[in-house]
């Protein structure tokens, strides 16, 4: 990548929204950002999966930090909390979910109100058992963010 290509952004008041898969089970989520001041986000999300006698829900809220900006990035970290719901073959479980995490989000020159976020971390989730995991995403797992 060009040493040009890329910038990082003031996202202050702007508000952000997109998709993510941060969960802890695979389910798409339609996502919220939101940040009121120049290095606090807060986060929101939401993911429906309907299938029958495997249904599955996910809502969540968080804060990011930024942590500093590089010329092509920002790296923030932060925490997010959810509520879980899953079902397999008419056993229905709920819990919640609590994580921690690390990121970073990109811009490129000439679609600068869109930003492309991966993220690692640890987390726990409560359902029928109790489970700690670490999660990272990948280049086709990335968030995907258009910021108004």
């Amino acid at each position: 990548m060009a040493a040009g290509s890329v910038s990082a952004k003031d996202l202050t008041s702007r508000l952000g929204v997109g998709i993510k898969n941060n969960t802890s089970f695979d389910l798409p989520s339609l996502g919220a950002v939101y940040y009121p001041s120049a290095d606090l986000g807060l986060t929101g999300g939401v993911g429906i999966d309907t299938q029958k006698d495997e249904s599955r829900f996910t809502l969540n809220a968080g804060l990011r930090r930024i942590l500093f900006r590089e010329d092509n990035m920002n790296f923030y970290f932060g925490g997010q909390a959810g509520l879980i719901n899953y079902e397999t073959v008419g056993k229905k479980e709920s819990g919640f979910e609590l994580n921690a995490f690390f990121g970073g989000e990109f811009f490129f020159t000439g679609l600068e109100s869109l930003g492309f976020s991966f993220e690692g971390g640890v987390g726990v989730a409560s359902l029928e058992n109790v489970r700690f995991r670490t999660f990272a995403d990948h280049p086709f797992r990335a968030g995907i963010t258009f910021y108004f």
